[in-house]
């Protein structure tokens, strides 16, 4: 076989993409990877801290409104870690639901536990709430992949 020949030919080893359309889907594959990972990570410690809040952090902390506080974020965060799993092949409306869970959450988290020390995260709740709401908006105004929904 002469050369040309063995240069078009292809085989199992061979991809059937464009050599710049592999590379994009890799990087599309890493992000998606990295949302679902994020998503599983949020996902469990927000049912780690649902737990603590049920059980260890009434020993702590009398305040109902406060534990009240607490189990607003935990359910939250579980709502949006389930959101990010489904959206992480749209890497807008996840970074969206990243950034919103971790501010949203975490400030209510952190609130809740010293709210002297932490008053200057106030003003962050309500901003991780417009990214919550922003995640939503971004998968209500795009176009749906054409892969559809993967677990």
């Amino acid at each position: 076989m002469s050369t040309d020949a063995n240069r078009n030919r292809a085989d199992e080893h061979t991809s059937l993409l464009h050599p710049s359309e592999l590379r994009d889907d890799r990087r599309s594959i890493m992000s998606s990877e990295t949302f679902w990972r994020v998503g599983a990570i949020y996902g469990a410690a927000a049912v780690a801290f649902g737990a603590f809040g049920a059980h260890g952090l009434k020993k702590h902390i009398a305040d109902p409104v406060k534990i009240g506080n607490w189990t607003t974020a935990a359910h939250y965060q579980l709502v949006h870690s389930v959101a990010l799993l489904i959206a992480r092949d749209n890497p807008l409306a996840a970074s969206f639901f990243t950034a919103g869970m971790t501010l949203f959450s975490g400030s209510i988290y952190a609130l809740t536990l010293d709210t002297a020390r932490f008053r200057f995260l106030g003003p962050i709740t309500p901003l991780g709430g417009l990214f919550l709401i922003a995640g939503w908006a971004t998968l209500a105004f795009s176009k749906s992949g054409s892969r559809g929904v993967r677990f």
